[in-house]
């Protein structure tokens, strides 16, 4: 099996052409494409984005359309767009105890997602500050680790920097970069305020 994200962990995208190249070569050797959603609404929602669900409804095998980080109270939505593509899905998910007994609540949640594509609207916010966040880090001069078109910002910051800017906002560690910096990642969601953000910019200026 052939497993990617869209977006990616790094908040980039695979282009159209891209997943149809991917897509293309999964079926010239009967390679299955599993492609993750988790933060696929941020996907949908970016500018630089040219693939839509039908898009991966016809050049996947199996999906799946993120609940839990994309608005949803919790859950996933798994997209099998072959009819017998997974023989007894359903009883293989029951088997392993992943049958979820009150599934009417999951999918009433998904039922408003999918109301005049708000699941495809949702994320233009998140992906509209974090675009925000990014272009303060490149004008307060701190290095961008990669640049992202959703709702990731990765940037590399010096690590006698890193406690003062803990004590005032929530980041995620990355990885090292060096011996004295380190990347760090801010990420925004559907439900990110504008506030925040400007306060996080106010401070990035600072620092």
């Amino acid at each position: 099996m052939v497993y990617i994200s869209q977006p990616t962990e790094y908040g980039t995208l695979y282009s159209k052409k891209e997943l149809e190249d991917i897509s293309s070569v999964c079926r010239e050797y009967q390679i299955p494409l599993y492609v993750d959603g988790a933060r696929l609404a941020y996907a949908l929602a970016s500018p630089a984005n040219d693939v839509s669900l039908q898009d991966l409804a016809g050049l996947c095998d199996v999906f799946y359309i993120g609940g839990t980080k994309c608005g949803a109270l919790f859950g996933e939505a798994v997209v099998i767009p072959k009819a017998g593509q997974i023989p007894h899905f359903f009883t293989i998910i029951k088997q392993h105890g992943a049958l979820l007994a009150k599934g009417r609540i999951l999918g009433i949640q998904f039922d408003v997602l999918f109301t005049e594509q708000l699941y495809e609207q949702i994320g233009k916010t998140a992906v509209a500050l974090a675009a925000k966040i990014q272009d303060t880090i490149k004008a307060a001069g701190i290095p961008l680790y990669l640049e992202s078109p959703t709702n990731q910002v990765f940037c590399i910051m010096e690590n006698s920097r890193l406690e003062a800017l803990g004590n005032e906002v929530e980041y995620s560690f990355w990885e090292k970069a060096d011996e004295t910096h380190t990347v760090i990642r801010f990420a925004t969601s559907w439900a990110t305020q504008e506030e925040n953000v400007e306060k996080l910019c106010e401070l990035l200026r600072r620092e």
